[in-house]
């Protein structure tokens, strides 16, 4: 039987690595997310309330009705400096919060639903941040917040469904090569970042979607609540 798949933030990056790596799988049926519409993918603006169901309605109707495994990767890294005006400051955190978070969190909720009903289980493999440990800079406590509160569900998750079969991991990459990364590290302070990675260098998206690859297809049922780290050792616990 195939394997049916919803993966968020799939048109660039980690997101984009990870559906190609996964679509080389036989028997995987991949539906993917982006904010705005591109080829086959599926518009969603997590900004905007109701799009995460919204996504997910139009997911299980293209997979005929069963989604095996869910990769929440969508998210976004702005800045909030804390001399920013108050509703600024304040919507800011709302933004991130609502699209790092809550959009994560009302699939992992609609999913876990869905295999309850079904009785059948399913995976869920959440993307954080090497920040959801270590912390970010000054102008990004929000993303740090909202990573480590993506790891918190997810343990809560592996916690409370074991035993019906739903089993939940997060992946926690630190500097990726993406286009964005690539700019800051070739930018003013891209050798003091490069100098924090003892493997000096920025991750690969294609390790990224490896270990993606591996949480969804093979990790055995032990692994549930794991979280891998993916940074070089510039942050080990």
């Amino acid at each position: 039987m195939s394997l049916h798949l919803l993966l968020t933030g799939a048109s660039r990056g980690i997101g984009r690595a990870i559906g190609a790596r996964l679509e080389r799988e036989a028997g995987v049926r991949l539906v993917g997310q982006a904010t705005a519409a591109s080829g086959d993918l599926i518009a969603a603006d997590f900004a905007s309330p109701g799009a995460a169901p919204a996504l997910w309605a139009e997911a299980l109707d293209r997979l005929d009705g069963r989604i095996d495994i869910v990769i929440n990767n969508a998210g976004v890294f702005e800045a909030a400096p804390i001399d920013l005006a108050d509703g600024d400051w304040a919507a800011a955190w709302a933004r991130t919060l609502q699209i790092n978070l809550v959009a994560a969190a009302e699939l992992c909720r609609l999913a876990v639903r869905h295999w309850q009903d079904r009785g059948s289980g399913g995976r869920i493999i959440n993307v954080a941040s090497r920040a959801a440990h270590r912390g970010d800079s000054a102008d990004h406590w929000h993303y740090a917040a909202s990573k480590a509160g993506l790891l918190g569900m997810t343990k809560s998750i592996a916690r409370a469904y074991a035993a019906d079969g739903i089993w939940a991991f997060a992946v926690c990459p630190g500097f990726t090569m993406t286009d964005a990364v690539g700019d800051t590290l070739s930018g003013p302070g891209g050798q003091r970042l490069l100098a924090d990675i003892p493997l000096g260098r920025a991750a690969l998206p294609d390790e990224v979607a490896e270990a993606v690859r591996f949480l969804a297809l093979d990790a055995p049922p032990s692994m549930t609540g794991a979280v891998i780290d993916i940074n070089g050792a510039s942050y080990v616990r």
